[in-house]
Formats: C-alpha cells, sequence, structure tokens
C-alpha cells in the first residue's frame, strides 16, 4: 500500500487507515483481529481510533492485539481527545484533562507512546494556549510523536496551526493534520479547511469517504437488513445521505463503475483517496469481507475523465 507524507513531517501514513469506531460495539475482538491482520498484511500501517469509540473499549481491543496479531512498530497509531461525556460539560481541552486522557489511552492500549494525537473538537471555555501548552508538553515527555486536529471549523484548525507555527523555534510542536468528513456526497471541507490545510501545509484525513456507506450502492433499492441504515443505533447516521440528490450520485458512480469493470466502493473511495491534500482515507469496515474489498482498491486510480464527471455530478448547488 502507498505511504504518504503527513504536514511535510517525519510521518509517513497508509494511504488507508483502518478505522476502529465500530470495534467493541458492532464489531467483536475476533473479527476486529482478522481485520488488524489483514490491514497490515496489505501494507496498512494508520490505526484510526478515538478515546471515545465505544467507551474506550476500541482502544483496549488495539491494546490486547498489540503484540499479539501484529507488531507495535508495525502501525501508526491515531487516537483523539477531547470530549468529556462523563462530567459537567460536553467538551474539555484543558490541561488537566488532556494529560490524564493521554494516560488513560496509553494504558488502554498497552503502549508508551501515540504516533499522533489529535484534538477530538474545539473547547470554547479553555484558551488554545493552555490546550495547545498541553500538546507541546505531551510531544516533549515522549508520550506523543506528532499532534493532529479532529473535525474542526476551518477558522479553529487555522487559529490552531497558526499558534503553533508562530512558536516553533520556542518548540511548539506543528499541527501536522486535521480529520474531516469528506466524499461525494459531502464535500465541504473544498471550500474553506483544504485551502486553510495548504496555506497552512498540513494534511486531511477524511473519514467517511463512503459516504456513510451509501456510495458503495447498497441502498440503492431501500435499506438492507443487516446494514448500518437498519440499525437502531445507526440510521440516522445514514439517513441525511438517503435524499434524491445523493441517489444521483450514487447512479454516476454505479455508471462509472460499470465502465471502468470495478465497484461502486472502488470509484468512491478513489475519488478521495486521490484528491488534493488528502494523506488518508479512513474506513471503518463492520467485517473483514467488507475490508477485503477495501484493499482492492490500492491499484484503482481514475481516469482524469471519470474524475471530471464525478466532480460535476456532485458538485454542491
Amino acid at each position: 500500500m502507498e505511504q504518504r507524507q503527513v504536514g511535510g513531517s517525519g510521518l509517513w501514513v497508509s494511504r488507508i487507515a483502518l478505522g476502529t469506531m465500530t470495534w467493541g460495539k458492532d464489531t467483536e475482538e475476533e473479527e476486529a483481529a482478522d481485520q488488524l491482520a489483514a490491514f497490515v498484511d496489505a501494507g496498512g500501517s494508520l490505526i484510526d481510533t478515538a478515546d471515545i469509540y465505544s467507551g474506550g473499549h476500541s482502544e483496549r481491543i488495539i491494546g490486547r492485539l498489540l503484540g499479539t496479531v501484529v507488531r507495535r512498530d508495525d502501525v501508526i497509531i491515531a487516537t483523539k481527545t477531547g470530549h468529556a461525556p462523563d462530567h459537567h460539560r460536553r467538551y474539555d481541552t484543558s490541561r488537566r484533562h488532556l494529560l490524564a486522557s493521554l494516560d488513560a489511552s496509553l494504558r488502554r492500549m498497552q503502549t508508551d507512546h501515540i504516533d499522533l494525537w489529535q484534538l477530538h473538537v474545539h473547547d470554547p471555555c479553555t484558551p488554545i494556549e493552555e490546550t495547545l501548552a498541553a500538546v507541546d508538553t505531551a510531544v516533549a515527555s515522549g508520550r506523543v510523536r506528532y499532534a493532529g486536529v479532529g473535525d474542526l471549523a476551518s477558522w479553529q484548525f487555522a487559529r490552531y496551526a497558526t499558534w503553533q507555527s508562530a512558536g516553533r523555534g520556542a518548540g511548539r510542536t506543528p499541527i501536522v493534520s486535521a480529520g474531516a468528513e469528506y466524499s461525494l456526497l459531502n464535500r465541504r471541507v473544498e471550500n474553506d479547511l483544504v485551502p486553510a490545510l495548504t496555506d497552512c501545509g498540513a494534511h486531511l484525513i477524511a473519514w467517511s469517504p463512503l459516504g456513510r456507506g451509501v456510495l458503495t450502492a447498497k441502498y440503492r433499492n431501500g435499506v438492507p437488513g443487516g446494514s448500518r441504515g437498519a440499525l437502531p443505533h445507526m440510521a440516522a447516521y445514514v439517513e441525511p445521505y438517503l435524499d434524491g440528490r445523493s441517489s444521483r450520485v450514487v447512479e454516476s458512480v454505479c455508471t462509472a463503475a460499470e465502465g471502468l469493470g470495478v465497484s461502486p466502493l472502488a470509484v468512491a473511495l478513489s475519488w478521495v483517496r486521490d484528491q488534493p491534500r488528502v494523506a488518508a482515507v479512513s474506513v471503518g469496515p463492520r467485517t473483514a469481507a467488507q475490508l477485503g474489498d477495501i484493499l482492492a482498491t490500492e491499484n484503482v486510480r481514475l481516469p482524469r475523465e471519470i474524475r471530471e464527471a464525478l466532480n460535476d455530478a456532485s458538485a454542491p448547488h
């Protein structure tokens, strides 16, 4: 699998990231082990998780699989922090919370360092100077190697990245990446975030590149049983992309897939993967079979004419 440099730093990651949001909830540990083994065997390295995924169970499963299924040195662990669901406020990026959550993530994953530590959210109640000083402390201690942010607004990312860049000489840690939803059904990052990333020399880790599963064309004729759209806790997540506009985009993807002799999944994933400033696309398969379909797209490259047609078909109004 192709490896890509992130944010002009020394960090290189596989251009497909294995998302683990469902691990410990919809994906059992045995299935997760099969996924991780297949992913690393295919040359994948970037493992995407967060301290809140499945109440911390995602990180615990990763910890149990490191050293038994794969070697720690074979993977790049990216986790996120900043949510405070059990406290009096929703977000908490205070120094106290961040450093405590880092130690908790390290314990759950049974490792001494995080490769890419990301601020999952923006906390309006904590000064960014305090938040980013905590990030610098984590890096200086050796517990974190690189820093990024999660799904922040473009102005928030730019503020964080600029603050860190202005203090590079004083030892501040650069922000090398931002995470955001990006697919043929959701191209909002192109308006502001991608230009901000370009200006700051950072890269995007794109999540839900398959439009929450809709771009695989599984929902063309309704909601199939066993799909995420049929699960009570996931239906509201999928439903926004089951509208008329999304259906038209899906049909365009299917037309391209038929012409190229590949799956709709391969077309949709390749489109996002090869967009400017994208370092990696984060996928969250529930089964090893689904992961196999994703890994099979590694050699798919869309012709320019197809990309332009998909650009037109999915252009925001």
